[in-house]
């Protein structure tokens, strides 16, 4: 508390906006990374308020996600802490019941996030030892003043929407994101180009020919694609489990040798390796590999056409750099996510400018004066679950030493008062 008196002393303090004292750390988002710090900051004892600028908890699955997703990787590798994934699941949950999930997860836990509060800027106040964080909500402002910050606004916090020549000024079909992306039933006969050829590109590509639509896939570069499964057991577990033992570049040898055995050469078909490995590209880049589940037989078959980089757009088709033109009615944007830290967060020290803590996995979680940041370490879920225990660990050990003082504190307090009295 004393930084909280020496804060209302300075005259700064004083103003129109609604300052409230936060007993513990303030959590921005309400997504995966949030919601397993809160949690293992309840298990600790630590008090949290948890502000979100959507009106729910995880926005991006809820309202930013395409119908048919499922999680790309098999649920033991997706639970939060505290918490599995009930039984009954299947081994790749629905888009459906992961939210179930998260929502059940926040229930238990008693996490109740104060939603519909974007953070406008938050910045530590040298003079106090304080972290200042505001927030809008339907216009009224407010600060929240803690001890401690945890980012946890996600890797994926908003679109990228590329500068394509022609696209905004000439193109006369459909323009959309891949997060507004919900079925290919409305584009049932349409010609679609979907731009991207990661994760979600493949994805929406092979929806989209389930549905017949005409579609073109733009793969401007080399890109990793491995079954989801190999003999049955999850590609990614595989990895995991050999990583343990073999060197990166072992772990990817056999990675390429084993989705040759099961997925044959691509590249006759548009889709060409980069030199890197899949998990040392992942590792260097943050690139994760698509791993297939059912696009590469649209492919094969021609349901999906493979088409180079674009030029530019005219007013019903695209120019392609091999000189080829499509006749288009819509466009995909699979063009991926950023973060939006550095629109908000006043620190250059910890984020760099790119929205991603400086410091590499495994210190990425832990910044300076009490920051703290959780899913940024480019390692899905799994990784989100180990900086939220960091984190919560780290806070509740000050904590508990803290309180412990201001128990002792106040028992010679209490001690002087009857010796006087």
């Amino acid at each position: 508390m004393e930084n909280m008196f020496r804060l209302m002393a300075s005259e700064e303090y004083f103003s129109d906006r609604r300052c409230i004292w936060v007993n513990g750390p303030v959590i921005v988002g309400a997504g995966p990374s949030s919601l397993a710090t809160a949690a293992c900051l309840r298990d600790q004892g630590v008090p949290f308020v948890v502000v979100e600028r959507s009106d729910c908890i995880a926005s991006l699955w809820q309202k930013r996600t395409y119908d048919r997703l499922k999680l790309h990787l098999p649920k033991k590798f997706c639970q939060l802490p505290k918490m599995p994934f009930p039984d009954n699941y299947p081994e790749y949950p629905t888009k459906r019941q992961f939210i179930d999930y998260l929502e059940s997860y926040a229930n238990r836990f008693e996490i109740k996030p104060e939603f519909n509060k974007s953070v406008e800027s938050a910045r530590f106040d040298e003079t106090s030892g304080l972290w200042r964080v505001k927030t809008t909500s339907a216009g009224a402002e407010m600060e929240y003043i803690c001890r401690w910050l945890v980012v946890a606004t996600g890797e994926n916090a908003e679109r990228v929407v590329p500068e394509i020549n022609g696209l905004k000024t000439e193109f006369d079909g459909e323009v959309i994101h891949a997060c507004e992306y919900k079925s290919g039933e409305k584009f049932r006969g349409k010609r679609v180009l979907v731009v991207g050829c990661g994760n979600s590109g493949m994805e929406v590509s092979l929806d989209l020919a389930n549905h017949n639509a005409i579609t073109s896939m733009v793969v401007r570069s080399s890109v990793h694609v491995l079954p989801r499964e190999i003999m049955g057991k999850s590609t990614f577990g595989i990895s995991v489990m050999m990583m343990k033992w073999l060197p990166l570049w072992l772990v990817d040898k056999l990675l390429l040798i084993l989705s040759w055995l099961v997925l044959g050469s691509l590249s006759k078909y548009g889709l060409k390796r980069p030199d890197i490995g899949p998990m040392e590209l992942k590792s260097m880049t943050g690139k994760t590999p698509v791993l297939d589940i059912g696009a590469l037989e649209k492919i094969k078959s021609g349901d999906v056409e493979i088409v180079p980089a674009i030029k530019r757009f005219s007013r019903h088709n695209v120019e392609l750099v091999d000189g080829q033109r499509l006749d288009i009615d819509a466009v995909v944007l699979a063009t991926g996510y950023r973060s939006n830290v550095p629109s908000w967060l006043q620190e250059s020290e910890f984020f760099s400018k790119n929205g991603f803590p400086k410091s590499p996995f495994p210190n990425a979680w832990k910044g300076k004066s009490g920051l703290y940041a959780a899913g940024f370490t480019r390692k899905r879920l799994a990784g989100a679950s180990a900086d939220a225990v960091n984190i919560a660990q780290d806070i509740g050990n000050v904590w508990r030493e803290e309180t412990k003082r201001q128990k002792m504190r106040r028992n010679v307090g209490h001690r002087r008062c009857i010796s006087v009295a």
